[in-house]
């Protein structure tokens, strides 16, 4: 009995290996790889939109405001000490990340829209009605069929 043990285990990673490598291969998961990917380096470009193009124009409106340095205090630094002890809810990083959120959705519902745009002229294209043979076709064709009624 324990010499079975072993065998089985051996068989299950056999099995869950050539599961995942099946799983792995399926193009809906590299698709949503690749889409994680460019997401995450998208994230990298609107964080710097944000953070140096668009806030600064806003804060400027606003009399100067660093949005990044908004924050109410719940506890302040005391210099005495070299430990940082401030505690604060840092609102205006929250708005950065907000206005960041509404680009993100902006742009997607951009590329959903256009999808379905794209998706909707090709569904009210017609489908082509294929065209007459050629002529010699059209003779092959009707020689393949005489030979199929002699020789059955």
């Amino acid at each position: 009995m324990s010499e079975l043990r072993p065998m089985t285990s051996a068989l299950t990673r056999i099995t869950i290996l050539s599961e995942f490598r099946e799983f792995i291969a399926r193009g809906n998961v590299i698709d949503l790889a690749v889409g994680v990917i460019i997401g995450a380096a998208f994230n990298d470009i609107v964080k710097s939109l944000v953070d140096n193009v668009v806030m600064p124009p806003i804060g400027l409106l606003l009399s100067g405001v660093d949005f990044a340095h908004l924050q109410w205090v719940l506890r302040p630094d005391n210099p005495l000490t070299k430990a940082n002890e401030l505690v604060a809810i840092q609102y205006g990083l929250f708005i950065n990340t907000l206005i960041r959120f509404l680009i993100v959705a902006w742009v997607v519902f951009l590329l959903v829209k256009g999808v379905n745009a794209i998706r909707r002229r090709d569904a009210a294209t017609p489908e082509k009605e294929p065209s007459a043979p050629a002529p010699q076709e059209a003779l092959l064709m009707e020689i393949r069929d005489l030979l199929k009624t002699r020789g059955g």
